[in-house]
């Protein structure tokens, strides 16, 4: 996954504690397969004092973000809103359509109700820490997502309703909510909320929808794919962490929503399509085919695509099958590895 790439940020002097514990986190790598290229990037672009700044305490503009600004690694550039004018997704042919649509009574199953949301499996566990969480993740959702240009609310309910801190390793839990990624270990990153909040209103997914993820990585996406009444089917090329995550996602209850997969997503899960939604979170030089023929008519593809420029992008595919192409903003992921790292190599 990643973060955009937007407005300076303003710095102040982080703690010494949590200068440690980033240096901790920096030490064990942070650029992952399927995530934001955050610690490399920001260390390069801008040098220690802003990588340490971001990760410990994130930053003034991060606590009140002005509308469509967009957090960045070290290079500033203006964020275009990234989801005022692609609209709603059109609705696929009749017989694509999920149950449930068009008075056909949805399946019992197919519905964002009829899974417990996050807090809910929360309760109970701790009483007053499951209810400071809660607190940290509306804040959350207040002043990084719904104050710049996510307005959705199933997607900020979903962000409201999934337990971040779950997703992210012990020594990095107090920074669950930041304004930033962070580690998980294996040089991979969890993204940044806002990321993941644009990314799930773009592909426009609807309760019942078939969703494709490349890119596991902690599992925090697919949750809030799920959350959104969508049966998720992720690939993780890194098998460590595709075993973590399918067991974070079981111990919360999405076990029956979201099926895991080791491999590399290049080449997708065609048993599994067609797709309503494919988001890809690493940047490959360009759109896999495979991806493209996995989706299905109507359906959006949302990735970042380039290798040092990398652009948010949107492919949306048309009734006469061609493919129909926005980008949205600048962003910072790392590339794609496996067949589309041999590719680019070729």
């Amino acid at each position: 996954m990643g973060f955009a790439v937007g407005r300076p940020l303003h710095l102040s002097r982080p703690s010494p504690g949590a200068r440690a514990r980033v240096r901790r986190s920096r030490d064990s790598g942070s650029d992952r397969q399927g995530c934001g290229e955050f610690a490399r990037n920001a260390g390069r672009r801008a040098g220690p004092l802003l990588l340490v700044t971001i990760a410990a305490i994130g930053c003034h503009s991060c606590r009140s973000p002005a509308p469509g600004a967009a957090v960045t690694g070290g290079r500033a550039l203006p964020a275009p809103n990234a989801a005022a004018d692609l609209g709603p997704r059109p609705a696929p042919p009749a017989e694509n359509r999920a149950e449930g649509e068009n008075g056909v009574p949805p399946r019992e199953d197919a519905s964002p109700g009829s899974l417990p949301s996050g807090e809910e499996r929360e309760e109970g566990e701790n009483g007053g820490e499951d209810a400071a969480w809660q607190e940290q993740r509306e804040r959350m959702v207040a002043t990084q997502i719904a104050a710049r240009d996510v307005t959705s609310p199933e997607v900020l309910r979903a962000m409201r309703s999934v337990p971040r801190h779950r997703f992210v390793p012990a020594e990095s839990r107090d920074l669950a909510y930041a304004d930033t990624p962070l580690p998980i270990g294996h040089d991979q990153t969890i993204s940044q909320p806002y990321i993941v909040a644009v990314m799930t209103q773009l592909a426009d997914v609807r309760p019942g929808d078939r969703v494709l993820e490349v890119g596991t990585g902690s599992g925090y996406q697919a949750a809030v794919l799920a959350e959104l009444g969508a049966e998720v089917f992720t690939i993780e090329i890194v098998e460590p962490l595709a075993e973590r995550a399918r067991r974070t996602l079981d111990e919360l209850g999405y076990g029956t929503r979201i099926h895991t997969r080791v491999g590399d997503g290049y080449f997708g899960w065609p048993e599994q399509g067609p797709f309503a939604a494919v988001l890809v979170t690493a940047a490959p030089p360009a759109i896999p085919p495979p991806l493209l023929e996995q989706l299905a008519v109507g359906g959006r593809l949302v990735a970042p695509v380039g290798d040092e420029w990398q652009e948010l992008v949107v492919l949306e595919k048309q009734p006469d099958g061609r493919i129909g192409r926005r980008t949205v903003f600048p962003v910072s992921f790392v590339p794609m590895t496996g067949e589309a790292q041999r590719r680019r190599h070729e």
